[in-house]
């Protein structure tokens, strides 16, 4: 019924000519989508990272820095935030230097890329974080108000005594009482019709969850958050150095890239910058 549900809508916009093809320009105000789609936001660079951490040598690998990236998904019945960037809005100058923190380079704040596709923090009906790691967690702040997707061992770890790693409690700390959706292990669809599921993937951290989004023109899409950070890792089946549970890690990919083959779909690693230079970028929407 799920399907039958989903493709029902698709059809609906299909006939009603609202959903744009792939490249499709924002609405002037936040309306609901006739099918899902997505906007991916520009949250800057990661440079000068040693390929040692990931077990590559410089010349294994292709394009060795990263880009930093942010997803909203607009639904029918609602909206969801995947991930939040580096860096807070609030580091950012009004004279629109660029923003550099260690490794991270921004020029775009988060949130005006949001209100450009005629969305505020408020409007955010589901706040997802693929995991705890700083670089994704530099605006979770702002959608405290959302209801928030978290697999139960990182909301452990996230509020633990003593939270250690690529972490900044600081940026998420809000998230702490925010209405709270909490999984345990296990998947969940957010909107009951298939369309947009997150699916638990612990191993980078202990509750790393990626998000499969089924879009009318482009097929189903993975959001992998870090379940790889290089394209190469998915060939050669290198683990990085400071997963916190290598073992969980390979069995969650070989759980998702069976989901991949399965659904004919496409799986965007988050810091790939080959995958993102193809994407359109908002104000414009894949769908």
């Amino acid at each position: 019924m799920a399907r039958k549900s989903w493709l029902a809508g698709v059809i609906v916009a299909a006939a009603l000519a609202v959903s744009c093809s792939d490249q499709g320009s924002a609405p002037a105000q936040a309306a609901a989508a006739a099918a899902p789609r997505i906007y991916v936001f520009e949250n800057g660079t990661i440079s000068g990272l040693d390929p040692a951490l990931f077990n590559f040598k410089r010349e294994e690998l292709g394009q060795l820095d990263f880009v930093n990236i942010a997803y909203l998904i607009v639904h029918p019945r609602g909206t969801v935030m995947v991930d939040s960037g580096g860096m807070p809005d609030s580091v950012f100058k009004a004279d629109g230097a660029p923003v550099v923190e260690g490794v991270m380079t921004a020029t775009k704040p988060l949130l005006p890329q949001l209100k450009a596709v005629g969305y505020e923090p408020k409007d955010i009906t589901y706040f997802v974080l693929s995991h705890y790691h700083s670089d994704h967690t530099g605006n979770a702040n702002a959608f405290a108000n959302a209801t928030w997707i978290v697999q139960k061992a990182e909301r452990d770890y996230m509020f633990g005594d003593k939270p250690e790693g690529i972490i900044q409690p600081a940026t998420y700390d809000a998230l702490r009482n925010a209405k709270t959706k909490i999984l345990d292990n296990e998947d969940f669809d957010v909107f009951g019709d298939g369309s947009v599921v997150i699916m638990s993937t612990p191993g980078h951290t202990p509750g790393h969850q990626v998000v499969a989004v089924k879009l009318a023109h482009r097929g189903t899409v993975v959001l992998a958050g870090d379940l790889y950070h290089y394209p190469e890792e998915r060939t050669t089946g290198r683990i990085p150095t400071f997963e916190f549970a290598p073992e969980q890690s390979k069995v969650s990919r070989a759980r998702i890239e069976k989901y991949v083959a399965d659904n004919h779909a496409q799986l965007w690693i988050e810091h790939d910058a080959a995958t993102h230079a193809a994407l359109p970028k908002s104000p414009a929407y894949i769908d």
